[in-house]
């Protein structure tokens, strides 16, 4: 993969200023919602009743594809794959979204802020497979509206776990939580989204944003928060992400909220400016699981809900928790275990990172599901996913410039 655009020379700045020589991490002061250029977005969880449906409705429809097929279900995702535009899941499990404005005037859009890709598209007007007017509605971009439109053209596809989303290029102003303007965003108009399935016909979601890095958009398009950086309507090169507890998230960029998490921010170093990927030292979960087998890649990804890992390892964990896999691989454990369970921890850069055992279940309809799955990905792809059930118990400051991944416990 091509590397990041060589922002690497940057210090800590204020809207006013310019990029100068040397980022210094020593800067990164918390900052208050009231600071100029950081801008707080409320995120809004799905709720785990949703969740679990839908987990109910994939097991049903793979029994009742198995059973007119005669052959066993395949439906977990495919891995990464060589093509640029592959990204590593279908949003099946997507729990959080909040709102971002497209033109002039300025035209509302619910989307996921995803780390674990780079490209922000939204439906078009006229977009197929893209909702209905009964359930699952979208806002959809009309470009005729916009007075900032300006007209690209090229081709747009990008490859998810279940298929394709196609549209083309268009250039626009972006507006971040009412008052943070990024001119000129290349974003993509999909006018067929089949391809996300039913994870996009019933989400609450209209579009995604991506928080990657620009090595792995689409055409190389610059992300809308490298743009933010470029144009200086940022006070810090930094975005972090709050998902609460069972209720709405918060996401801040230009910052961080230090009312937010105890303690210090312990920073790690990036093993790959493009998914947020690190490294972990080791995965352990009480006396019976461990996977400590060297240099394990992990990607932070705030667009996927569960954890996921090797699924060699992940049945291992599985069975060492007493939980059971169904005919989609999907895990679920008996509800009245769910306190005895062990911590998850997750060791990096020599710290260990805890989630406790029954932070790995959602729970309702009478249904626990273990918030893990198994998924293998070709060579040059991560081996862990920690999703929102990691990023629910530790605060995370994305440093975009100094390539850093901060956490903290949250409160």
């Amino acid at each position: 993969l091509p590397t990041l655009l060589e922002l690497h020379y940057l210090i800590c700045f204020r809207r006013t200023m310019t990029f100068q020589a040397l980022f210094l991490l020593s800067c990164l002061a918390p900052l208050s919602v009231a600071a100029e250029g950081v801008v707080k977005f409320e995120l809004h969880k799905r709720s785990d009743e949703a969740m679990i449906a839908s987990h109910l409705k994939r097991e049903r429809d793979a029994l009742l594809a198995m059973f007119k097929s005669g052959e066993p279900a395949n439906v977990h995702l495919r891995g990464l794959q060589k093509h640029e535009n592959e990204v590593i899941k279908d949003y099946a499990n997507a729990q959080y979204y909040g709102s971002v404005s497209i033109g002039t005037p300025p035209q509302s859009f619910q989307v996921i802020f995803d780390t674990g890709s780079s490209n922000l598209w939204v439906p078009r007007v006229g977009c197929t497979h893209c909702g209905n007017p009964i359930f699952g509605r979208k806002n959809k971009f009309d470009h005729d509206k916009s007075d900032s439109y300006e007209e690209d053209g090229a081709d747009f596809e990008i490859m998810y776990g279940s298929g394709s989303v196609v549209g083309t290029f268009s250039v626009d102003s972006v507006t971040l939580a009412d008052d943070l303007l990024v001119s000129e965003q290349r974003f993509a108009e999909v006018s067929d989204a089949g391809g996300l399935g039913m994870a996009y016909a019933l989400g609450k979601f209209d579009g995604i944003l991506g928080l990657g890095f620009s090595s792995i958009s689409i055409d190389n398009t610059p992300t809308v928060f490298e743009n933010a950086i470029k144009q200086d309507v940022l006070d810090q090169p930094v975005f972090a992400f709050y998902l609460g507890d069972g209720g709405p998230g918060e996401l801040t960029f230009g910052g961080y909220d230090s009312n937010k998490f105890e303690g210090d921010l312990t920073f790690v170093k990036l093993d790959a400016a493009t998914y947020w990927q690190i490294v972990l030292d080791k995965v352990t979960a009480g006396d019976d699981y461990s996977d400590d087998s060297g240099s394990i890649t992990a990607i932070v990804d705030s667009g996927t809900s569960l954890l996921a890992g090797p699924k060699v390892e992940i049945s291992k964990l599985a069975k060492a928790v007493g939980a059971k896999a169904n005919i989609m691989g999907e895990y679920t454990i008996p509800c009245d275990q769910v306190e005895s369970l062990p911590d998850l921890v997750f060791t990096i850069d020599g710290n260990d990172y805890a989630i406790p055992g029954k932070d790995t279940v959602i729970q309702a309809q009478g249904t626990c599901l273990f918030a893990v799955l198994g998924m293998d990905f070709p060579e040059g792809g991560p081996q862990w996913i920690l999703g929102d059930v990691f990023m629910r118990k530790w605060y995370t400051v994305f440093n975009y410039v100094d390539e850093t991944i901060g956490f903290a416990p949250a409160v």
